[in-house]
Protein backbone atom coordinates (compact mmCIF):
# COMPACT_ATOMS: atom_id res chain seq x y z
CA UNK A 1 0.00 0.00 0.00
CA UNK A 2 1.15 3.43 -1.21
CA UNK A 3 1.77 6.25 1.47
CA UNK A 4 -1.12 8.81 1.62
CA UNK A 5 -0.31 12.36 0.09
CA UNK A 6 -0.27 13.57 3.78
CA UNK A 7 2.49 11.51 4.64
CA UNK A 8 4.25 12.15 1.52
CA UNK A 9 3.96 15.75 1.86
CA UNK A 10 5.28 15.45 5.20
CA UNK A 11 8.55 13.64 4.33
CA UNK A 12 9.57 16.37 1.39
CA UNK A 13 8.67 19.00 4.27
CA UNK A 14 11.12 17.33 6.92
CA UNK A 15 13.61 16.65 3.70
CA UNK A 16 13.91 20.07 2.78
CA UNK A 17 14.01 21.42 6.57
CA UNK A 18 16.69 18.85 8.00
CA UNK A 19 18.11 17.24 4.76
CA UNK A 20 17.51 15.13 2.00
CA UNK A 21 17.24 11.37 3.48
CA UNK A 22 16.15 12.56 7.23
CA UNK A 23 13.03 10.81 6.58
CA UNK A 24 13.32 7.53 4.18
CA UNK A 25 10.95 4.63 3.80
CA UNK A 26 11.79 1.52 6.35
CA UNK A 27 11.75 -0.85 3.43
CA UNK A 28 14.66 1.39 1.69
CA UNK A 29 17.11 0.87 4.75
CA UNK A 30 20.33 -0.66 4.15
CA UNK A 31 22.53 -2.57 6.14
CA UNK A 32 25.51 -1.82 6.58
CA UNK A 33 26.62 -5.18 7.54
CA UNK A 34 29.90 -6.65 9.51
CA UNK A 35 33.20 -5.97 9.85
CA UNK A 36 34.83 -9.49 9.91
CA UNK A 37 37.40 -10.02 12.46
CA UNK A 38 39.00 -12.58 10.67
CA UNK A 39 38.54 -15.06 13.43
CA UNK A 40 36.22 -17.48 12.15
CA UNK A 41 35.17 -18.10 15.82
CA UNK A 42 34.27 -15.33 16.83
CA UNK A 43 32.80 -13.94 13.13
CA UNK A 44 30.08 -16.49 14.52
CA UNK A 45 28.52 -16.03 17.71
CA UNK A 46 29.20 -11.84 16.84
CA UNK A 47 26.78 -12.66 13.43
CA UNK A 48 29.66 -12.38 10.69
CA UNK A 49 32.15 -9.67 12.64
CA UNK A 50 31.71 -6.40 14.22
CA UNK A 51 28.91 -4.16 13.24
CA UNK A 52 29.78 -1.66 10.49
CA UNK A 53 28.91 2.18 11.51
CA UNK A 54 28.24 1.04 15.28
CA UNK A 55 30.22 0.80 17.95
CA UNK A 56 31.69 -2.04 20.02
CA UNK A 57 33.81 -2.72 23.31
CA UNK A 58 36.27 -5.70 23.92
CA UNK A 59 36.71 -6.07 27.33
CA UNK A 60 39.13 -8.45 28.93
CA UNK A 61 41.53 -8.77 32.16
CA UNK A 62 45.14 -8.59 31.28
CA UNK A 63 47.22 -10.69 28.76
CA UNK A 64 43.71 -12.01 27.59
CA UNK A 65 44.16 -11.09 23.74
CA UNK A 66 41.91 -7.88 23.57
CA UNK A 67 44.64 -5.87 21.64
CA UNK A 68 45.50 -9.21 19.45
CA UNK A 69 41.88 -9.66 18.55
CA UNK A 70 42.18 -5.72 17.59
CA UNK A 71 45.25 -6.20 15.25
CA UNK A 72 43.86 -9.50 13.85
CA UNK A 73 40.76 -7.29 12.32
CA UNK A 74 42.87 -4.71 10.96
CA UNK A 75 45.31 -6.83 8.96
CA UNK A 76 42.32 -9.07 8.12
CA UNK A 77 40.54 -6.82 6.59
CA UNK A 78 43.32 -5.05 4.99
CA UNK A 79 43.87 -8.19 3.31
CA UNK A 80 40.81 -7.79 1.71
CA UNK A 81 40.83 -4.32 0.45
CA UNK A 82 44.58 -2.50 0.30
CA UNK A 83 42.86 0.27 1.01
CA UNK A 84 41.82 -0.08 4.49
CA UNK A 85 42.20 2.40 6.44
CA UNK A 86 42.74 2.69 10.54
CA UNK A 87 42.75 5.03 13.05
CA UNK A 88 44.64 4.13 16.31
CA UNK A 89 44.20 5.70 19.56
CA UNK A 90 46.87 4.83 21.35
CA UNK A 91 46.44 5.50 24.87
CA UNK A 92 48.70 2.97 25.54
CA UNK A 93 51.78 2.55 23.56
CA UNK A 94 51.51 1.19 19.92
CA UNK A 95 53.26 -2.01 19.22
CA UNK A 96 54.28 -1.92 16.05
CA UNK A 97 55.83 -4.93 16.14
CA UNK A 98 53.43 -6.98 17.57
CA UNK A 99 50.99 -5.00 14.82
CA UNK A 100 53.55 -6.76 11.98
CA UNK A 101 53.63 -9.83 13.74
CA UNK A 102 50.00 -10.41 13.77
CA UNK A 103 49.81 -9.44 9.28
CA UNK A 104 49.29 -5.91 10.14
CA UNK A 105 50.67 -3.29 7.07
CA UNK A 106 51.41 -0.46 9.73
CA UNK A 107 51.68 1.89 6.52
CA UNK A 108 47.83 1.70 6.47
CA UNK A 109 47.61 2.40 9.97
CA UNK A 110 47.09 5.96 11.45
CA UNK A 111 48.47 6.22 15.20
CA UNK A 112 47.49 9.23 17.51
CA UNK A 113 49.51 8.62 20.68
CA UNK A 114 47.38 10.63 23.69
CA UNK A 115 45.97 9.51 27.06
CA UNK A 116 44.08 12.64 27.03
CA UNK A 117 40.65 11.85 27.13
CA UNK A 118 38.89 15.10 25.42
CA UNK A 119 41.55 15.00 22.93
CA UNK A 120 41.03 11.05 22.13
CA UNK A 121 37.31 11.31 21.97
CA UNK A 122 37.28 14.76 19.71
CA UNK A 123 39.52 13.24 17.33
CA UNK A 124 37.28 9.61 17.04
CA UNK A 125 34.52 12.30 16.59
CA UNK A 126 36.15 14.61 13.81
CA UNK A 127 37.27 11.22 12.12
CA UNK A 128 33.81 10.09 12.60
CA UNK A 129 32.95 13.11 10.85
CA UNK A 130 35.09 12.96 8.01
CA UNK A 131 34.50 9.70 7.07
CA UNK A 132 38.02 9.17 5.80
CA UNK A 133 38.87 5.52 7.97
CA UNK A 134 37.05 2.66 7.94
CA UNK A 135 38.02 1.64 11.59
CA UNK A 136 38.94 3.30 14.71
CA UNK A 137 40.35 1.33 17.81
CA UNK A 138 40.75 3.37 21.21
CA UNK A 139 43.79 1.25 23.08
CA UNK A 140 42.65 1.63 26.02
CA UNK A 141 39.51 3.94 27.46
CA UNK A 142 40.93 3.13 31.04
CA UNK A 143 44.84 4.68 30.47
CA UNK A 144 42.73 7.84 29.06
CA UNK A 145 42.90 10.54 31.95
CA UNK A 146 40.55 13.63 32.38
CA UNK A 147 41.51 17.01 31.99
CA UNK A 148 39.56 17.82 34.90
CA UNK A 149 41.18 14.91 36.88
CA UNK A 150 44.89 15.55 35.58
CA UNK A 151 44.79 19.24 36.89
CA UNK A 152 43.95 18.13 40.68
CA UNK A 153 46.94 16.64 42.95
CA UNK A 154 47.04 13.16 43.75
CA UNK A 155 45.18 13.66 47.36
CA UNK A 156 42.01 15.14 45.36
CA UNK A 157 38.65 13.28 44.02
CA UNK A 158 38.04 13.14 40.62
CA UNK A 159 35.22 11.00 40.50
CA UNK A 160 33.11 10.13 37.15
CA UNK A 161 34.91 12.87 35.30
CA UNK A 162 34.97 10.10 32.52
CA UNK A 163 31.76 8.58 32.96
CA UNK A 164 30.76 11.67 32.55
CA UNK A 165 32.69 12.66 29.35
CA UNK A 166 32.33 8.93 27.73
CA UNK A 167 28.52 8.93 27.98
CA UNK A 168 28.87 12.81 26.34
CA UNK A 169 31.36 11.14 23.81
CA UNK A 170 28.44 8.66 22.91
CA UNK A 171 25.89 10.99 22.28
CA UNK A 172 27.78 13.32 20.15
CA UNK A 173 29.09 10.36 18.12
CA UNK A 174 26.22 8.66 17.46
CA UNK A 175 24.60 11.14 14.25
CA UNK A 176 27.99 10.09 12.72
CA UNK A 177 28.35 6.38 13.39
CA UNK A 178 24.90 5.61 13.55
CA UNK A 179 23.86 2.85 10.97
CA UNK A 180 23.82 4.65 7.45
CA UNK A 181 20.52 5.10 6.15
CA UNK A 182 21.79 4.83 2.81
CA UNK A 183 24.52 2.98 0.88
CA UNK A 184 26.02 6.00 -0.19
CA UNK A 185 28.13 6.70 2.87
CA UNK A 186 31.89 5.30 3.70
CA UNK A 187 30.77 2.80 6.70
CA UNK A 188 33.29 3.32 10.08
CA UNK A 189 33.08 0.97 12.96
CA UNK A 190 34.19 1.69 16.23
CA UNK A 191 36.12 -0.60 18.64
CA UNK A 192 37.00 0.39 22.19
CA UNK A 193 39.04 -1.93 24.27
CA UNK A 194 38.05 -2.09 28.24
CA UNK A 195 39.38 -3.68 31.21
CA UNK A 196 37.68 -5.72 33.79
CA UNK A 197 37.84 -4.24 37.25
CA UNK A 198 36.47 -5.50 40.92
CA UNK A 199 32.84 -4.24 41.48
CA UNK A 200 33.24 -2.44 44.82
CA UNK A 201 30.80 -2.99 47.44
CA UNK A 202 29.13 -5.67 45.28
CA UNK A 203 28.47 -9.16 46.39
CA UNK A 204 30.05 -12.08 46.11
CA UNK A 205 27.89 -14.84 44.52
CA UNK A 206 29.08 -18.63 44.32
CA UNK A 207 32.48 -17.56 45.32
CA UNK A 208 32.31 -15.28 41.96
CA UNK A 209 33.71 -11.59 42.82
CA UNK A 210 31.58 -9.01 40.64
CA UNK A 211 33.29 -7.40 37.96
CA UNK A 212 32.47 -4.06 36.12
CA UNK A 213 34.24 -1.86 33.34
CA UNK A 214 35.73 1.64 33.82
CA UNK A 215 33.36 4.29 32.26
CA UNK A 216 29.73 4.44 33.82
CA UNK A 217 27.16 2.55 32.82
CA UNK A 218 25.90 4.63 30.29
CA UNK A 219 28.55 3.27 27.29
CA UNK A 220 26.51 -0.35 28.28
CA UNK A 221 23.40 0.88 26.17
CA UNK A 222 25.36 3.01 23.60
CA UNK A 223 27.41 -0.37 22.57
CA UNK A 224 25.89 -2.69 19.96
CA UNK A 225 28.03 -5.33 21.02
CA UNK A 226 30.60 -5.99 23.86
CA UNK A 227 32.76 -9.50 23.47
CA UNK A 228 34.69 -10.65 26.56
CA UNK A 229 38.00 -11.92 25.50
CA UNK A 230 40.02 -14.39 27.85
CA UNK A 231 42.48 -17.17 28.35
CA UNK A 232 41.34 -20.25 28.66
CA UNK A 233 44.46 -22.43 28.93
CA UNK A 234 47.71 -22.00 27.66
CA UNK A 235 49.16 -23.98 24.83
CA UNK A 236 52.55 -25.98 25.36
CA UNK A 237 54.82 -27.52 22.73
CA UNK A 238 57.65 -30.32 23.73
CA UNK A 239 61.48 -29.27 23.21
CA UNK A 240 64.34 -31.51 22.51
CA UNK A 241 65.56 -32.67 25.36
CA UNK A 242 63.41 -31.68 28.82
CA UNK A 243 60.49 -29.50 29.05
CA UNK A 244 57.83 -27.58 27.56
CA UNK A 245 57.71 -24.36 26.01
CA UNK A 246 55.02 -21.67 26.55
CA UNK A 247 53.66 -20.86 22.79
CA UNK A 248 50.26 -19.93 22.47
CA UNK A 249 47.21 -19.68 24.37
CA UNK A 250 43.49 -20.45 23.82
CA UNK A 251 41.42 -17.94 23.57
CA UNK A 252 37.64 -17.68 24.63
CA UNK A 253 35.12 -15.05 23.51
CA UNK A 254 31.54 -14.49 25.30
CA UNK A 255 28.96 -12.12 23.66
CA UNK A 256 27.83 -10.27 26.70
CA UNK A 257 25.41 -7.89 24.31
CA UNK A 258 24.81 -8.37 20.91
CA UNK A 259 22.21 -6.75 18.61
CA UNK A 260 22.88 -8.40 15.58
CA UNK A 261 21.90 -11.73 16.47
CA UNK A 262 21.01 -13.46 20.32
CA UNK A 263 23.69 -12.44 23.00
CA UNK A 264 25.50 -14.46 25.58
CA UNK A 265 27.12 -16.89 22.39
CA UNK A 266 30.55 -18.71 23.69
CA UNK A 267 33.54 -19.81 21.40
CA UNK A 268 37.15 -20.00 21.39
CA UNK A 269 40.31 -20.49 19.03
CA UNK A 270 43.79 -21.31 19.26
CA UNK A 271 46.15 -18.80 19.05
CA UNK A 272 50.30 -18.69 18.86
CA UNK A 273 52.25 -15.97 20.08
CA UNK A 274 55.53 -17.77 19.43
CA UNK A 275 56.93 -20.27 16.71
CA UNK A 276 56.12 -23.87 17.03
CA UNK A 277 57.87 -25.59 15.05
CA UNK A 278 56.51 -29.10 16.08
CA UNK A 279 53.18 -27.61 15.48
CA UNK A 280 53.60 -26.31 12.21
CA UNK A 281 52.92 -22.33 13.23
CA UNK A 282 54.44 -19.05 13.21
CA UNK A 283 54.08 -16.27 15.80
CA UNK A 284 50.88 -13.98 15.35
CA UNK A 285 48.51 -16.98 13.65
CA UNK A 286 45.41 -18.78 14.65
CA UNK A 287 44.70 -22.47 14.12
CA UNK A 288 41.96 -21.85 10.95
CA UNK A 289 41.98 -25.31 10.32
CA UNK A 290 40.96 -26.62 13.73
CA UNK A 291 38.00 -23.98 13.87
CA UNK A 292 36.82 -25.30 10.44
CA UNK A 293 36.91 -28.50 11.41
CA UNK A 294 35.27 -27.90 14.42
CA UNK A 295 32.41 -25.91 12.88
CA UNK A 296 32.27 -27.24 9.35
CA UNK A 297 30.67 -30.91 11.23
CA UNK A 298 28.78 -28.81 14.26
CA UNK A 299 26.64 -27.14 11.24
CA UNK A 300 26.59 -30.15 8.88
CA UNK A 301 28.43 -27.94 5.72
CA UNK A 302 30.87 -31.69 6.58
CA UNK A 303 28.78 -34.61 6.66
CA UNK A 304 29.98 -36.88 9.19
CA UNK A 305 29.15 -40.41 9.11
CA UNK A 306 31.19 -42.52 11.21
CA UNK A 307 34.87 -42.49 9.66
CA UNK A 308 33.82 -40.93 6.22
CA UNK A 309 33.79 -37.00 5.69
CA UNK A 310 32.28 -35.65 2.97
CA UNK A 311 31.78 -31.60 1.72
CA UNK A 312 30.58 -31.69 -1.75
CA UNK A 313 32.03 -33.65 -4.25
CA UNK A 314 35.29 -34.33 -1.79
CA UNK A 315 34.79 -37.66 0.33
CA UNK A 316 37.83 -38.42 2.99
CA UNK A 317 38.30 -41.84 4.81
CA UNK A 318 39.30 -40.38 7.94
CA UNK A 319 40.35 -37.80 9.97
CA UNK A 320 43.27 -37.39 8.74
CA UNK A 321 43.31 -37.23 4.90
CA UNK A 322 40.30 -34.62 5.58
CA UNK A 323 42.56 -32.21 7.72
CA UNK A 324 45.57 -32.68 5.30
CA UNK A 325 43.40 -31.57 2.45
CA UNK A 326 42.11 -29.04 3.90
CA UNK A 327 45.53 -27.82 5.27
CA UNK A 328 46.49 -28.14 1.31
CA UNK A 329 43.56 -26.49 -0.09
CA UNK A 330 43.58 -22.62 0.10
CA UNK A 331 40.41 -22.56 -2.44
CA UNK A 332 38.83 -25.37 -0.06
CA UNK A 333 39.28 -23.20 3.54
CA UNK A 334 37.46 -20.21 1.25
CA UNK A 335 34.42 -22.67 0.66
CA UNK A 336 34.32 -24.26 4.03
CA UNK A 337 34.35 -20.48 5.11
CA UNK A 338 31.62 -19.15 3.04
CA UNK A 339 29.49 -22.28 3.69
CA UNK A 340 30.04 -22.08 7.63
CA UNK A 341 29.11 -18.42 7.68
CA UNK A 342 25.77 -18.88 5.48
CA UNK A 343 24.85 -21.85 6.93
CA UNK A 344 24.99 -19.95 10.95
CA UNK A 345 23.08 -17.14 10.11
CA UNK A 346 21.96 -15.94 6.30
CA UNK A 347 21.85 -12.29 7.35
CA UNK A 348 25.35 -11.81 6.96
CA UNK A 349 26.59 -9.63 4.98
CA UNK A 350 30.51 -9.77 5.51
CA UNK A 351 32.81 -9.63 2.39
CA UNK A 352 34.31 -13.73 1.81
CA UNK A 353 38.21 -13.97 2.35
CA UNK A 354 39.92 -13.66 -1.53
CA UNK A 355 43.27 -14.90 -0.08
CA UNK A 356 44.30 -17.33 2.68
CA UNK A 357 48.30 -17.54 1.95
CA UNK A 358 49.11 -15.45 5.14
CA UNK A 359 47.71 -18.68 7.28
CA UNK A 360 50.12 -21.42 7.91
CA UNK A 361 49.72 -24.86 7.99
CA UNK A 362 47.85 -26.70 10.94
CA UNK A 363 47.72 -29.48 12.94
CA UNK A 364 45.54 -31.82 13.60
CA UNK A 365 42.24 -30.95 15.44
CA UNK A 366 39.35 -32.65 16.91
CA UNK A 367 36.41 -32.57 14.57
CA UNK A 368 33.29 -33.06 17.27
Amino acid sequence: MALTGEAVALMAKINKQYGEGSLVIASTLKDSGQLATGILSLDLILGGGFPRNQWSEVIGMEGSGKTTVCHRAVAHNQQLDPNFVTLWIAAEAYDADQAKMLGVNVDQVIVHATNRMEEAFQVMIDAAEARAVDLIVLDSYPALVPDGEAEKDMDEASMTLGARLFGKFFRKVGKETGRALSDTQRPVTGLIINQWREKIGGRVMNGQVPKTTPGGLAKNFAYYSRVEVARAEWIDEARPGKGKARIGQVVKFKTIKNKQIAGQKVSQSDYYFEDAAVLGFRAGEFDVVKDLITWSVYYDVIDRRGAYFQFGEQRWKGKDPMIDAIRQDLTLQEDLTTSILRTSDPRIHQDTPKNLEHFAEETEAEAA
